[in-house]
């Protein structure tokens, strides 16, 4: 699944759970799990406009519980960590 989020500067970013469209969907969601996390996974957030990509852990049905301030709180920290 895929979710799209526009930052107040006019960014808009397109957050995917990693291995999201490949052929077996229970074994790439398998894949897409963090090791030795329950119930988080692995999700890219792809900005418009030439900024990095960022790479988060986010838990659960992060599609429908994380709101779109708190998926923009992640991926800003995620970018001054790096």
């Amino acid at each position: 699944m895929q979710r799209e989020i526009t930052h107040s500067d006019g960014t808009t970013w397109t957050c995917v759970q990693a291995f999201t469209g490949l052929s077996d969907q229970t074994e790439h969601q398998d894949a897409a799990k963090v090791k030795g996390q329950e119930d988080t996974y692995w999700v890219v957030c792809t900005p418009s406009g030439g900024a990095k990509s960022v790479r988060l852990k986010l838990s659960g049905d992060w599609q429908n519980t994380y709101s779109d301030e708190a998926l923009l709180h992640e991926i800003e920290s995620n970018e001054s960590s790096q």
